[in-house]
């Protein structure tokens, strides 16, 4: 006896009375009955769609040559104890790590991660699916998001259709391709959304630097190292995320960056050459109501300006926008041009609405007092 799926698709149909008034809608099912195989097919052509457009990034630095490699001999699972002697000035082209990417543009525009891109000393080498191999620049990193776009010399190469990841939705399916490891490429792995919005921190490059990420996809589908910048797709063979982190220590549990922040990345790429984000300067706490009690605060909502724990860090930026408005150290934005500023709806995000040059007004609570202040976004370098 073989087994069937049922997928039902929702719709809605008008129910009208007399004289054409509508009532209202009734809800109506269509049932679609597929067969395991029909179910699998789905996956299997989403992933021949999207595959070929799959990259492989290699990234080489130049790094002293070692000449006598020796050590403590005969340990079971290899040598920890390793040294060797520095050859006089003479460097050598090592592969330090890799990652992922797809192309999005027949002339070799590629979306990858900013962490795998990250280091401005290093060089950067594509492998397409087909064993190409290209040297890639870096056109730009995006400075809020864990994104960069780089470009090889290439034209007529496949890419990939971008989805719209707003439409995502819990349970969805979802399918993770790139180079697992560094090791092996178009790995693929299947998985469900199981978050639409998380907050997370994330290592930026081997500096310790740290990236806090917001309104990212968190999914169960099996990410690891080198699959970052990779694509998310979904059974239509479209990307909607990019691969970007994972817990260690837990399992199932990935994070991607939503493809819609990509879009308009690409968008000032081919306008502007470069990815342009407006900046206003400041350090800020989200306030939320256990914030609230916990520092007796006059509100409960809104940001906090504050210095993070970094030595040296200030809660405004000199001479940026803020600065030049009159914001100061302990100032609660509560509004910006009008909008409530509140936990679900981060500063930064109503930030992105505005472009470099727009003046916003900030509504802020100092003290006792609510305080209109107007800044000039400058673009963020």
């Amino acid at each position: 006896m073989s087994l069937s799926l049922v997928v039902i698709v929702n719709c809605r149909r008008p129910s009208v009375l007399k004289g054409g008034v509508e009532k209202f809608p009734i809800k109506l099912h269509t049932y679609i009955i597929m067969t395991p195989n029909e179910y699998d097919k789905l996956s299997i052509d989403a992933v021949k769609k999207v595959a070929p457009s799959v990259v492989s990034i290699v990234i080489s630095k130049y790094l002293p040559k070692i000449k006598g490699i020796y050590g403590m001999p005969a340990l079971p699972f290899g040598n920890p104890f390793m040294f060797g002697d520095v050859e006089g000035g003479e460097k050598e082209k090592v592969k330090v790590g890799g990652g992922s990417g797809f192309i999005v543009h027949p002339d070799g525009l590629i979306l990858t991660n900013k962490h795998v891109v990250f280091d401005t000393d290093a060089e950067y080498t594509v492998i397409t699916t087909e064993g190409e191999e290209y040297q890639a620049k870096v056109l730009s990193r995006d400075p809020i998001n864990d994104i960069a776009v780089i470009k090889i010399n290439a034209t007529g190469l496949p890419t990939v259709r971008l989805g719209n990841s707003s439409k995502l939705e819990l349970g969805q399916t979802v399918i993770a391709i790139g180079n697992a490891l560094g090791m092996f490429s178009n790995t693929v792995s299947k998985g469900i959304i199981s978050g639409l919005s998380r907050s997370i921190s994330a290592a930026l490059g081997t500096g310790g630097e740290m990236e806090h990420l917001r309104g990212v996809l968190q999914t169960d589908v099996a990410i690891n190292q080198g699959n970052s910048g990779g694509p998310l797709i979904n059974l239509d063979g479209e990307a909607v995320g990019i691969n970007t982190a994972i817990i260690y220590g837990a399992q199932n549990i990935g994070f991607s960056i939503p493809i819609n922040w990509a879009k308009v990345d690409l968008e000032d790429i081919i306008k502007h050459g470069r990815i342009i984000k407006p900046f206003v300067g400041l350090n800020y706490v989200m306030l939320d109501k256990k914030l609230q009690k916990q520092y007796s605060l006059p509100v409960g909502c809104g940001a906090l300006v504050v210095r993070d724990h970094r030595p040296g860090a200030e809660a405004i930026v000199p001479g940026s926008p803020a600065d030049k408005a009159g914001v100061q150290e302990n100032d609660i934005i509560v509004e910006l041009n009008g909008e409530k500023v509140a936990e679900e709806m981060d500063l930064r995000d109503m930030l992105q609405k505005y472009s470099v040059g727009s003046e916003i007004e900030l509504t802020v609570l100092r003290k006792d007092k609510n305080l209109k202040l107007k800044a000039v976004l400058e673009e963020r370098k």
